[in-house]
């Protein structure tokens, strides 16, 4: 009972973005291809909203739902690997079409394919695992 209401915000996020088509795999391709702003004005959207909520959470000190105060720890130091990652990470996004979140969200709309996709997104984290001590961090 005590996670339940994270999964109603999972499952009302989930309806939002199949409903804003931002899981369909024709907008994300017309995207990756600068056919369509429908994508950018969703994500740029997105990241409107958590600039404005971020900078409200610590200016008016809000606590969490069971009351503990809520720290933005700062920005972490920028690594080649993140770069690296973030392109290996949009490769995949740009091939398959969805990201990590929205292929649970696929998977649960009935697109069986995007098991496949799912296990070797398990897989790739499960192969990060194992070497992520002989990577730079």
């Amino acid at each position: 009972m005590k996670y339940l209401k994270f999964l109603l915000v999972g499952l009302i996020f989930g309806i939002v973005l199949v409903k804003s088509e931002a899981v369909s795999w024709y907008r994300i391709y017309e995207m990756f291809r600068f056919q369509s702003f429908h994508m950018y004005g969703i994500i740029g959207t997105a990241v409107g909203v958590g600039i404005f909520l971020v900078s409200y959470i610590k200016k008016s000190e809000l606590r969490s739902s069971e009351g503990k105060s809520i720290t933005i720890p700062p920005k972490a130091k920028t690594y080649k690997g993140n770069f690296i990652g973030g392109c290996v990470f949009g490769l995949g996004w740009a091939l398959v079409g969805a990201c990590p979140g929205p292929m649970f969200i696929l998977l649960g709309t009935g697109y069986l394919s995007v098991f496949v996709v799912l296990l070797s997104a398990i897989g790739g984290t499960l192969v990060y695992g194992l070497v992520r001590k002989k990577l730079p961090h």
